[in-house]
């Protein structure tokens, strides 16, 4: 079975770094397009940041363009994302997720999900 299990998620203030892993089993890790998506209460799920299959390619939401990096080991089979000089906006759940058989980053081509880690940033 698929699986993808986040973590390093926490309460922290602005301005604090976190850095979240995403650890997948199930799959071939190294075939999937992996993406980090985020749902802050009462908002719908964002968009945050994707990586190609070999890291070659990544892509960022505007609102953490600059802060946050995303990077994967596939000998690892694991995707982080490193949150630098986080803001009370970035408060949300986290999600991992993976697209095992294209390009593509929108919520719709990903096949699996994680279940999620909160970041909770206070001001």
């Amino acid at each position: 079975q698929v699986q993808l299990v986040e973590s390093g998620g926490g309460s922290v203030q602005a301005g604090a770094s976190l850095r979240l892993s995403c650890a997948a089993s199930g799959l071939t890790f190294s075939r999937s397009t992996m993406v980090w998506y985020r749902q802050a209460p009462g908002k719908e799920r964002e968009f945050v940041a994707g990586i190609s299959r070999s890291g070659g390619s990544t892509n960022y939401a505007n609102s953490v363009k600059g802060r946050f990096t995303i990077t994967r080991d596939n000998s690892k089979n694991t995707v982080y994302l490193q949150m630098n000089s986080l803001n009370f906006e970035d408060t949300a759940v986290y999600y991992c997720a993976a697209n095992s058989g294209g390009y593509s980053w929108v919520p719709d081509a990903m096949d699996f999900w994680g279940k999620g880690t909160l970041v909770t940033v206070s001001s």
